[in-house]
């Protein structure tokens, strides 16, 4: 985890640890509504720490991999590139292709 994220982490749990006071607080001298929902708020920090240390271990795991993480369009973008037939395939916006593209047969309409 870099520096930001450490920080990050860091203002999270005492915020949550504030929060977490306050509920104290409110539970022994304030209405018991209040308490419940300070009790509440202070779980929202604890939550973005695990995200952060999730987000930590995605970029560990792309890191080793030797190449970023990628997302459902790019895999669909990946497999259109991959099926491509020749140069003047696309050159033609996919109606002419090369004579040597094994794509290139022809369709008959003849039943």
């Amino acid at each position: 985890m870099n520096r930001s994220g450490r920080l990050l982490c860091t203002l999270y749990l005492t915020t949550s640890g504030e929060l977490a006071w306050t509920t104290v607080l409110e539970f022994l001298h304030g209405p018991r509504w209040a308490a419940c929902l300070f009790a509440a708020a202070s779980l929202v920090p604890v939550i973005a720490v695990v995200r952060e240390t999730l987000i930590r271990d995605l970029r560990r795991s792309a890191a080793a991999v030797r190449h970023p993480a990628r997302t459902a369009a790019d895999e669909i973008v990946r497999g259109e590139l991959d099926a491509a037939c020749c140069e003047r395939w696309w050159t033609s916006l996919g109606i002419h292709h090369d004579s040597t593209c094994p794509h290139g047969m022809r369709r008959s309409s003849a039943a």
